[in-house]
């Protein structure tokens, strides 16, 4: 069957919505912006899909469609292991079911791409035996992708720990970052996570390109760092803000409209919307400080709240409790004292329409990348609570450098407490200093929609990069004399 003319791109992403998430906003945008484009989504398992990766695949375009790998064994790999191990482990053990796919594919469709986002390099070898030319799409910061960049030099340079360094680290174009604030897989360096790591890493040279979910007025000093030439490194392509902005995933309606409906009853920018995003737990003492927190601000909040993480040791009184009160871990009289002010959501929120909301006035986050951008796109200021992944480090950037964000200081056993977060969320929803931060995330608002316009510097790099791709595909159409 002779091969069309029609570009198609593989796109493979390292397991985890937060993952899938932002290589399907790619994909749409790809194929929105470029209509000769077509995309099949590759999707490594170790076990079924979930139902928020199968209503995420069935809610693709018609240009798009999809195949579940079949599960790898991971039953060799420690209870232990990070999670940054098992992502790559994935990976690493379905590159004989991506090669039989790919083999499928190119026989039906003329296959000029494979992307993967940042922890799917392993799969660059099987790319290139298909003559598919292999692209990073980093869902994270450029600021996070400079360190990616830098990490095997520093890796080189420093023997000890990096929080053990006396000096911030200085990543290319970045604001000085102390060493514990870099992201966890490099918090402990004999783990396999930080192996992992930096053998991803020392590969992503190896990329023909990287597009980054980023811009210049959001991360000017990464980005020109990023783009500087160097001999083996791959071109940079800031293509963001590529983020959801409609549709919820939620199958509970009913809750999401409860929700939607109270906030149409609140005053204009007055509601904190508070979540952790949809891995994100605190400890039974942390939420007992947030809820008194947010009490004391008296400001109005929209609170997505998740059982504490630590149930185990009131195991009893929580079996006890909640078959009759779902919200039996929060302060004693707290629903009673906010009502009205405050709505206490259970587990999820449609946070796209949240944050698009008019009565939403500012976001307190775990500095998540996507809710970041989520944000950016929407004009909300943040109150950055960073608990994992590369969040640390976006906190820093975002109270530091772009002062969007204000962060509540921990006392000194890692607790923040009360009086800080009513100082914080009051500072940010009606003092001077939320001014400047929410005028600062205004402009972002603007120069985020520009990017994105006909015209803008993210549509014209992600051009650049489907002209590199079309040319490609007419190249492997021509029969070779």
């Amino acid at each position: 069957m002779a091969k069309t003319q029609t570009p198609h791109i593989a796109i493979l992403p390292s397991p985890g919505m937060g993952h899938l998430i932002p290589l399907v906003e790619f994909a749409k945008r790809l194929v929105q912006q470029h209509s000769d484009f077509t995309v099949t989504f590759v999707i490594p398992t170790d076990g079924p899909p979930s139902n928020a990766q199968k209503s995420t695949v069935d809610s693709l375009p018609s240009s798009m469609d999809s195949v579940f790998l079949p599960p790898v064994d991971l039953t060799d790999v420690p209870e232990d292991a990070k999670i940054e191990t098992v992502i790559s482990l994935t990976v690493a053990r379905s590159l004989p079911f991506l090669r039989d796919t790919l083999k499928s594919l190119v026989t039906k469709k003329n296959v000029v791409g494979l992307v993967v986002d940042l922890f799917g390099t392993d799969a660059f070898d099987v790319a290139r035996e298909f003559n598919a030319s292999p692209y990073i799409f980093f869902p994270s910061t450029a600021m996070a992708l400079s360190l990616f960049l830098y990490l095997p030099k520093l890796d080189q340079m420093v023997s000890c720990e990096y929080r053990e360094l006396p000096e911030p680290v200085r990543i290319p174009g970045c604001i000085p970052i102390h060493g514990g604030e870099l992201l966890d897989p490099a918090q402990d360096r004999k783990n396999d996570a930080y192996k992992w790591l930096v053998h991803h890493t020392k590969r992503y040279r190896l990329a023909d390109g990287i597009m980054a979910n980023s811009f210049m007025e959001l991360e000017g000093g990464a980005i020109k760092a990023l783009q500087e030439k160097e001999p083996g490194k791959p071109p940079v392509y800031p293509v963001g803000p590529l983020v959801n902005v409609g549709s919820s995933g939620s199958s509970n309606k009913a809750e999401n409209s409860d929700c939607l409906k109270w906030l149409d009853d609140q005053p204009h920018g007055s509601v904190l919307f508070v979540s952790f995003g949809s891995g994100g737990t605190l400890s039974y003492n942390q939420i007992n400080e947030l809820a008194m927190g947010l009490e004391m601000s008296e400001q109005r909040f929209l609170w997505v709240v998740r059982s504490p993480n630590d149930k185990v040791a009131n195991a009893t009184f929580f079996t006890v409790q909640s078959q009759k009160d779902p919200f039996d871990f929060l302060p004693k009289g707290f629903l009673e004292r906010t009502k009205g002010r405050g709505l206490i959501v259970p587990s999820w929120a449609p946070q796209a329409q949240v944050l698009s909301h008019g009565s939403t006035g500012g976001f307190l986050t775990h500095c998540g990348w996507n809710s970041i951008l989520e944000s950016v796109v929407n004009g909300v200021p943040l109150i950055a609570w960073p608990l994992y992944a590369e969040q640390k480090m976006n906190a820093v950037m975002l109270t530091e450098d772009i002062k969007v964000a204000l962060r509540p200081k921990p006392s000194e056993n890692g607790l923040v407490c009360r009086d800080e977060i009513a100082r914080v969320v009051k500072g940010l929803m009606e003092g001077e200093e939320g001014k400047g931060v929410r005028n600062r995330m205004k402009d972002l608002k603007d120069a985020a929609a520009k990017v994105l316009s006909e015209e803008g510097s993210s549509t014209k790099a992600l051009s650049e990069v489907a002209q590199k791709w079309r040319t490609q595909a007419q190249a492997q159409v021509q029969p070779s004399i």
